[in-house]
């Protein structure tokens, strides 16, 4: 339910610029003679306040040029006509800063008469910036942004103004902004991407129901519409499912849809393009082996190939591997690499560095949330741990981040308990942490499943989130632009040059002019009111500064307790050396004896080897020996055997009646 609440402020800019042109004594009339100003200020002054007025008030100047012969009205006209197009927001600031600079206790003067305005703020999560129209042009309000229970997020104080939304030209601050159309359905684990200045939000997840629908954030106009769409026609028919934990990555003019959880899971992963122009979705074939279906994936674009990192499978079974998909032969490509890789995890978000370095941080398991930092150098294939410096993040999983130059923003997360309220950003060049901005109470940004990506706002760019879940299911889109988006330098070891690049990136967005000669010049200038306020980049340089100091003062304590390690380990570096030296002629004495043992170990080799010839002379005496024996009872039992004969012979012989002298011949031959 939308409520009103009674907010006092200071003087918007109408109230405020018309206390001052009052001040200053114009009327507004364009025939007036601006006595009273050319009274209190110089001929220049008065005629850039002239001017200011003139295209605050009626617009750019489309009266005729006078005559010649009035150089006081020319003169007017000519510093009216040199003011061009300019907004009629920013004319007001300028005149309220010129007048500050010439007279600065006007305000105090001019309050005597000038009533505080009372702001109505509508509150309804974060309040929508609803601006004013003048003239045809719009400026934002001073007001609260207050979260649904009341508790206060952010006061947001505009000191910078121009036409439209560009009206919310704030740093380091998310806030909601005006937006028309329908939104689309509250929803987390979606996939968001941008092309050609629209943000499409494709799919998701609401009370555990996977979305197929379609929409677009024009960042022209800041209108959702709903895209109507349908598969392309072809012989088999394609069937779209919706899903949640998917990748939506821009390629050309289309959009790529990679991976994510499905009702019926699909057994590898499954890509689809939408085509904006003919609102047709339509399924990529791919070759080579393609990774397992899964959702909760990191999917990046380097060059012509996306690299596809973790996630979890349809049996929710955890993955770490890395594939690689080439848009330009849409052939996969599973890498093998070195270095410990992360472990299993879904719900992290990864990054691409110059584009060589995949940087992955946070994300789960079923049951560890994680904060810790891998990088994969792209050319050699192997995985990194570098140490984190800064203020290191808390463990956290369903993050969002996008890049903007060399630093990582990212938004956030949680761990199943409670949000991430803090919004950071990591310098990729020295793994610096810092923290943008946070924000208090159950809100938005403060959500898992959230969406994070890049807009682009008067030129700058700017961090664009949707929807995520922190129990509730969100819609709302939420921006910030990040002050020292491109050369915030958190090195801890360049200080100095941090805090100066902080500040040369900030635009104050400040004007100033003086007339020289007829012409107009336009100068930086910074704040609008006449009290003097701190610049969020400065807010922001104070906090580098502060952070810098506390890290060297744990560095130098660091440094203490290294030297003095340092002088221990010299100290039994000393000792050990000494020990080595003693243990080394022990080392040669052993070395000694093992040498005299060797000579003996040889002698006795020898004489064993000796031993063993003997002994094996000694098997074949015997051997001999017993052949000698066998060959002696042969003898002598042949000696028996013949006696034996010899015995019968004789009788036989004397009974065949032969003499036995030749018996007794026979017997001896």
């Amino acid at each position: 339910m939308t409520t009103m609440a009674r907010t006092s402020t200071g003087l918007a800019y109408p109230d405020r610029f018309y206390a001052a042109a009052s001040y200053a004594g114009l009327d507004g009339s364009l025939n007036s003679n601006n006595n009273d100003v050319s009274s209190r200020f110089s001929n220049e002054v008065a005629l850039i306040l002239y001017a200011l007025y003139q295209q605050a008030t009626i617009g750019p100047c489309d009266v005729p040029k006078p005559s010649s012969w009035n150089p006081v009205e020319q003169s007017k006209w000519k510093s009216w006509q040199q003011l061009g197009n300019m907004a009629t927001t920013e004319a007001m600031r300028l005149f309220v800063k010129i007048l500050e600079e010439e007279d600065p206790g006007w305000y105090s003067r001019a309050s005597n008469f000038v009533l505080e305005p009372t702001i109505d703020v509508q509150m309804n999560h974060y309040s929508n910036f609803e601006p004013i129209t003048e003239n045809g042009n719009s400026f934002a309000e001073t007001k609260t942004i207050t979260a649904e229970n009341g508790s206060l997020v952010q006061t947001q104080d505009k000191d910078v103004i121009s036409e439209g939304l560009g009206s919310v030209v704030i740093y380091d601050t998310w806030i909601s902004p005006p937006i028309t159309g329908q939104n689309p359905k509250a929803r987390y684990q979606h996939g968001a991407a941008v092309l050609q200045e629209k943000m499409y939000i494709y799919g998701g997840n609401h009370n555990g129901r996977y979305l197929g629908d379609l929409h677009v954030l024009d960042f022209r106009s800041w209108t959702w519409s709903k895209v109507g769409t349908k598969a392309v026609e072809s012989p088999s028919p394609v069937n779209i499912a919706p899903c949640a934990g998917h990748s939506l990555i821009p390629w050309g003019n289309k959009l790529l849809s990679i991976a994510g959880h499905m009702k019926d899971p699909s057994e590898t992963i499954q890509v689809k393009a939408f085509d904006p122009q003919t609102g047709t979705w339509s399924m990529l074939k791919t070759y080579g082996k393609p990774p397992v279906s899964r959702g909760g994936q990191s999917v990046n674009l380097v060059g012509t190939t996306l690299v596809i990192f973790g996630g979890q499978g349809a049996n929710r079974t955890l993955l770490n591997d890395l594939y690689i998909l080439d848009l330009e032969t849409m052939t996969w490509d599973e890498i093998d690499v070195a270095g410990v890789a992360p472990s299993p995890r879904s719900d992290h978000a990864a990054a691409v560095h110059a584009e060589r370095y995949l940087l992955v941080f946070g994300g789960s398991s079923h049951a560890t949330f994680f904060n810790d930092l891998h990088v994969l150098d792209l050319q050699t294939m192997e995985w990194s741990k570098p140490a984190q410096l800064g203020e290191l993040p808390t463990p956290r999983a369903g993050h969002a981040g996008v890049t903007i130059g060399e630093n990582w923003f990212i938004a956030g997360g949680g761990d199943n308990k409670s949000g991430v309220s803090k919004t950071i950003v990591l310098n990729m060049s020295s793994f610096v942490w810092s923290v943008v901005t946070s924000v208090e109470g159950t809100v938005p940004l403060a959500s898992e499943g959230l969406s994070l990506v890049v807009g682009s706002l008067m030129g700058d760019d700017i961090l664009v989130s949707f929807g995520g879940y922190n129990g509730r299911y969100n819609s709302e889109v939420n921006i910030l632009n990040p002050s020292c988006k491109l050369n915030l330098q958190s090195n801890i070891t360049e200080a100095p040059s941090a805090a100066h690049n902080v500040t040369n990136t900030t635009r104050d967005l400040r004007s100033e002019f003086e007339i020289e000669q007829g012409k107009i010049r336009e100068i930086v200038m910074d704040n609008v009111d006449s009290k003097p306020t701190i610049s969020e980049c400065e807010k922001t340089n104070e906090r580098i500064i502060a952070t810098l100091k506390v890290e060297k003062q744990e560095l130098e304590s660091s440094l203490s307790g290294e030297k003095l390690q340092s002088l221990q380990l010299k100290q039994q570096l000393l000792e050990a050396e000494t020990r080595n030296a003693e243990l080394y002629k022990e080392l040669q004495s052993v070395r000694g004896q093992l040498g005299t043992e060797q000579s003996r170990c040889f002698k006795l080799e020898v004489e064993v080897a000796e031993l063993r010839q003997k002994l094996q002379t000694m098997e074949t005496l015997e051997k001999e020996l017993e052949l000698l024996q066998r060959q002696k009872a042969a003898s002598e039992q042949a000696a028996l055997n013949a006696k034996q004969r010899q015995g019968a012979s004789g009788v036989w012989g004397w009974l065949a009646g032969n003499p036995p002298e030749y018996t007794a011949i026979d017997n001896h031959a």
